[in-house]
Parts: C-alpha cells; sequence; structure tokens
C-alpha cells in the first residue's frame, strides 16, 4: 500500500510520464533496465511509472553506502522499494554484485541499473563500467531494456536535499540483440549508444 501510494506521489511531484514500445512489457519477463544517472530519483521515477504488475517484480541495484546512510533511507530501501544493495566502493568477489543481481533475476524479477557507476550531471551518460556486460553474459534469459531519464536532475540535482517540481519523462526502448563473442567494450558503447538515442523521442 505504501509502495502504491509513493509510486503515484512521485508520478504527481514529477509530472513523470513514460513511454515505450507497444507490446514491450505485456508478457512476464526478467528485464535488465538499464539506464542514464542524473539524481538520486532516478530509480525512483523509473519504477513508479511501470505498470503495477511490472513494478512489483522489479528492483533497483543501490548503492549500499547511500541506502545506509540514515534510518529513512534503509527503511525505504529494505520495507518499500525492496531494493538490492550492492557494494561499489571495494568489491571483493564476496560481495560482488553481478552476483547478488543474478540470483535476483534467476528469481523472475527485473533490475534497474545505471551503468555509469554514479551521478553525472553532462549531457549524454558516461562510459558504462562492465558490470552490465558480465550481467548480461551471465543471465541471458534476461531482456536488456535501454531507459532514458529526462529531466530529473532539474528536479533533485546531485548535491541538493530539497527537490523541486517538474515535469520529466521516462522513454523506454526496444531490448538490445545480443551479439556472440561481442568484446566487453563493444558491448558497453552499443548498450550506452541505445540509451543516448532515447533522447528526445
Amino acid at each position: 500500500m505504501i509502495a502504491t501510494f509513493l509510486a503515484w506521489w512521485i508520478r504527481l511531484f514529477t509530472g513523470a510520464h513514460a513511454r515505450w514500445p507497444k507490446g514491450l512489457l505485456d508478457a512476464p519477463a526478467p528485464r535488465i533496465f538499464f539506464a542514464n544517472h542524473t539524481s538520486n530519483l532516478d530509480f525512483v521515477v523509473l519504477w513508479s511509472v511501470l505498470p503495477p504488475p511490472v513494478r512489483r517484480r522489479t528492483r533497483a541495484a543501490a548503492a549500499r553506502d547511500y541506502w545506509n546512510g540514515g534510518p529513512v533511507r534503509r527503511w525505504l530501501a529494505s520495507s518499500v522499494f525492496n531494493v538490492v544493495l550492492i557494494e561499489r566502493k571495494q568489491v571483493t568477489r564476496a560481495n560482488n554484485p553481478v552476483r547478488d543481481l543474478g540470483a535476483v533475476l534467476q528469481a523472475g524479477d527485473s533490475i534497474i541499473l545505471f551503468p555509469e557507476g554514479g551521478r553525472f550531471s553532462e549531457p549524454e551518460p558516461m562510459p558504462f563500467k562492465s558490470g552490465l556486460f558480465h550481467l548480461a553474459l551471465e543471465q541471458p534469459g534476461a531482456q536488456l531494456v535501454p531507459v532514458w531519464i529526462d529531466n530529473l536532475n532539474r528536479v533533485l540535482p546531485k548535491g541538493e536535499l530539497i527537490a523541486i517540481p517538474f515535469l520529466c519523462s521516462v522513454t523506454l526502448g526496444a531490448p538490445l540483440a545480443r551479439i556472440e563473442g561481442e568484446t566487453k567494450e563493444a558491448f558497453a558503447e552499443r548498450a550506452r549508444a541505445a540509451v543516448i538515442a532515447l533522447r528526445g523521442h
């Protein structure tokens, strides 16, 4: 109930509207939604605009150090958004995010991922890190869905604590096809280009 109310309130506050190709989200399937990242609200807004049946089976990969930063954030992460907390500063074999995210996809749920590895205010995403490549390689049954999130950096700019109501949009693209034998570098650039191509749609 809290999650449903928050999804409604977030869409109202940000004016978020979404678009995606017809039929993209009709059938249940594990998906990796990978998007540009300019605001702490990115995953919340993307999550909120998904159809309820998809939203209920979608979790975000979120930085452990940020979402463990206080009791309210911890409660939201664990009890409302059910995020997958991942280590981004001292990654080891024992806390490798690919393992935890892969388990989520194996269970039939979807993941929201930001391959840049952090928030940036540049017009285009920074080069993607390797996590998306390894996750796609280990979970070939998951759809790779590019997403462009627009204007959220103006709703909650990096370094700011108070959000400002502003219209934003979320555009989902057709799933990215896998190419046998593609290198990590080629995949990262192709995935980044798929996100950028959605800008202005």
